[in-house]
């Protein structure tokens, strides 16, 4: 089976949630009717990523649930998630808890891992500052397939701007 897998970041708070979940219910509707099997990454850290599963969800009911997974990927075994690892299944389709071994750091390395896995990173990014921006900045310098569902297309501009930037300066050296 050929999979198609996609990881979600963005700020945890947004700015224009309706916007941002209009767009982003567009994609994941076209992901699901034209790949053979979809794996949707996310994490639980914020607004984005709640949008994200409760859309992936909504999409799979109305169009079809067998030919993808919406994946929870905790940074490390939460209280939140033991307490109420009944709930937390019934929600997602898979579980997978990141073990870094380094709590300071679990959060930037998980994402990694969710990017070095993806084919496309979808992400709601609305300022240049952040763990969601450094992680797609991430995305970029490996150069994965971003889409930028915020609303605003400066934004999308200027984060072009700056991964153009990067790669100049990357390729100069």
């Amino acid at each position: 089976m050929n999979t198609f897998t996609v990881s979600f970041f963005g700020h945890r708070q947004i700015d224009r949630p309706f916007e941002a979940e209009e767009r982003l219910e567009k994609i994941i509707r076209e992901l699901i009717r034209s790949r053979e099997y979809v794996e949707f990454l996310v994490g639980r850290n914020g607004e984005f990523d709640q949008m994200a599963a409760s859309t992936v969800r909504r999409v799979k009911k109305a169009v079809d649930d067998t030919n993808s997974a919406l994946v929870l990927v905790l940074p490390y075994m939460t209280a939140e998630y033991s307490n109420n690892k009944a709930s937390f299944e019934d929600y997602y389709d898979e579980i997978e808890v990141f073990d870094s071994g380094h709590f300071r750091s679990a959060f930037g390395q998980r994402n990694r891992s969710m990017v070095d896995r993806s084919d496309l990173v979808i992400c709601c990014i609305e300022r240049d500052e952040g763990g969601a921006y450094e992680t797609v900045k991430y995305a970029r310098k490996n150069n994965k397939k971003i889409l930028n569902v915020a609303y605003r297309a400066e934004m999308q501009e200027r984060l072009d701007r700056v991964f153009d930037n990067n790669n100049d300066d990357k390729t100069q050296s």
